[in-house]
C-alpha cells in the first residue's frame, strides 16, 4: 500500500519516487511559474495601447492623404495609395516585431556594439551620391524598391542598445569623466556629424537625448551630466546661430504670421495652428479637415496631429497626449522593474525606448501646437513612414521581451 502511494505521488509530482519532497515542490513550482509566465507573458495593456495608436494612425493617415491625388504632384496615385502602403509597412513591421520578441535580451546585449557600427556604416552610405535618396534638399533615405529605409531610425535603436551596454561595461568607472563619459560623447559626436551632413538635426537631437538619458539613469555623476547637457545645448545654439536657414526657422517660429514668414518658413506652423483652431473642442468630424486639402504640407507625416486636432478637436489631441504619456510611464516602469531584478542592461534599454518614444512624441506635439520650432520629426507609431514604424515596433517588441523575462524571473523561472 505504501509503495502504491509513493508511485502515485511520483506520477502527479512529475518526479521519481526517490526525490525528496522539497525538491518535488521546487520543481513543480518552477514548471507552474514558467507556464504561468508564458500565459501572462506580455504586458497586455501596453500591447493594446500600442495597437490603438497604430490603428488610429492608420485611419488618420488615410484621412490626411485621401485628397492628395488631386494635386498634380501625386496625380498618378490612387486615393488609397498611402493607406495601402502604410498598411503594408505596418504588416512588415509587425512580422519584424514578432521576430524581435523571440530574441533574448542577452543576445541584444552581445550584438549592441555591432549594431552600432552597422548604423554608422549606413549613415555613411546614405551620403554617397546615387545611393542615398534626396527629398527636399535632404539626403536621408536608401531606396530598397518596395520602401525607402531611413538609417537614422536604425541609429536611434542602435544608440540606445549601445549606450545601455556601454554603461554596464563602465559601471565600475562611471564616476570618471575620461574613462566613462568621454568615449560615449565621442561616439555620439561622430553620429551627430553624419546626421548633420544629411542634414537631420531632429534625429541628432533625439539620439543625443537618448544617450544622455541612459548615462544619467546609469548613474553618471550629476555634475558630469549637467556639464554634458550644457555642452550639447551650446552646440545646438551654435549650429542655429551659424546657419542662416536654421536661424530663419527660429524667427519664423517666434512670429509665423508676419508677411515675411507666413508664406515661407512659417507656412507649415501657421496652417497647423489654423487646423487646430478650427477643431475647437470636439472637432469638425473624421474626414472634415480643410487644411489637409493642399494647405498643410506633410499632413500625413510631421503634422498628423494637426489633422487630428482639426477633425477630433481638443478631445482628440488630449487623448493622443494621454496615450503617449501613459505608454512612456509604463515603459519606464518596466525598466525600473528590470533594474530592481539586477538586469541593468535590460532596464536601461527599456528606459532608453521610453525616452525615445516620449521625447520624440513631445517634440512632434510641441511643433504641431506651436510650442516648439518646426522640426522634421514624425509622431511615433502614427505618422506615415516605413522605417519609422518598423523601428518603433521592433523597439516596443524588445520592451515586451524585457517585461516577459522580468515576469519569468519573478515567478522563479529563468529568462
Amino acid at each position: 500500500m505504501t509503495g502504491l502511494v509513493q508511485r502515485l505521488t511520483s506520477v502527479f509530482a512529475g518526479s521519481s519516487a526517490g526525490d525528496l519532497p522539497a525538491a518535488q515542490v521546487r520543481r513543480s513550482a518552477y514548471r507552474s511559474a514558467a507556464a504561468s509566465a508564458r500565459v501572462q507573458g506580455i504586458d497586455q495593456p501596453l500591447v493594446w495601447v500600442t495597437v490603438a495608436l497604430l490603428a488610429f494612425g492608420l485611419v488618420m493617415v488615410y484621412s490626411a492623404t485621401i485628397a492628395l491625388p488631386d494635386n498634380p504632384k501625386f496625380a498618378l496615385y490612387g486615393h488609397t495609395h498611402f493607406l495601402a502602403r502604410h498598411a503594408g509597412f505596418m504588416a512588415l513591421s509587425f512580422v519584424a516585431a514578432l521576430l524581435a520578441f523571440q530574441v533574448p535580451i542577452a543576445a541584444w546585449e552581445k550584438v549592441a556594439p555591432w549594431l552600432f557600427v552597422a548604423s554608422l556604416l549606413l549613415l555613411i552610405v546614405v551620403l554617397v551620391p546615387h545611393v542615398g535618396k534626396g527629398v527636399n534638399g535632404a539626403r536621408r533615405w536608401i531606396g530598397l524598391g518596395f520602401m525607402s529605409f531611413q538609417p537614422s531610425e536604425l541609429a536611434k535603436f542602435a544608440v540606445l542598445l549601445y549606450a545601455a551596454d556601454y554603461m554596464v561595461r563602465k559601471m565600475d568607472v562611471k564616476e570618471r569623466f575620461f574613462r566613462a563619459v568621454l568615449p560615449m560623447a565621442a561616439a555620439i559626436a561622430v553620429i551627430g556629424m553624419l546626421l548633420l551632413a544629411e542634414p537631420d538635426m531632429g534625429a541628432f537631437m533625439v539620439i543625443a537625448v537618448i544617450a544622455m538619458g541612459i548615462l544619467f539613469l546609469g548613474g553618471v555623476n550629476a555634475r558630469m551630466f549637467f556639464l554634458i547637457a550644457s555642452v550639447i545645448t551650446m552646440a545646438f545654439v551654435l549650429m542655429i546661430a551659424l546657419s542662416d536657414w536654421r536661424r530663419e526657422r527660429i524667427f519664423a517660429y517666434l512670429d509665423p504670421w508676419t508677411e515675411k514668414y507666413a508664406l515661407g518658413k512659417g507656412y507649415q506652423l501657421s496652417h497647423s495652428l489654423i487646423a487646430i483652431g478650427r477643431g475647437e473642442i470636439f472637432g469638425v468630424g473624421l474626414g472634415g479637415s480643410v487644411e489637409k486639402l493642399h494647405w498643410l504640407p506633410e499632413a500625413h507625416t510631421d503634422f498628423l496631429l494637426a489633422v487630428i486636432g482639426e477633425e477630433f478637436g481638443l478631445i482628440g489631441v488630449i487623448a493622443v497626449i494621454v496615450a503617449f504619456l501613459w505608454m512612456t510611464r509604463r515603459i519606464m516602469h518596466i525598466g525600473r522593474q528590470s533594474i530592481a531584478l539586477d538586469r541593468v542592461f535590460a532596464g536601461l534599454t527599456a528606459q532608453g525606448v521610453g525616452i525615445w518614444i516620449g521625447f520624440q512624441a513631445f517634440i512632434n506635439m510641441g511643433v504641431n501646437l506651436g510650442a516648439l520650432p518646426t522640426k522634421g520629426l514624425t509622431l511615433p507609431l502614427m505618422s506615415y513612414g516605413g522605417s519609422a514604424i518598423l523601428m518603433n515596433l521592433v523597439a516596443m517588441a524588445v520592451v515586451l521581451r524585457i517585461d516577459y523575462e522580468n515576469k519569468v524571473m519573478m515567478r522563479g523561472g529563468r529568462s
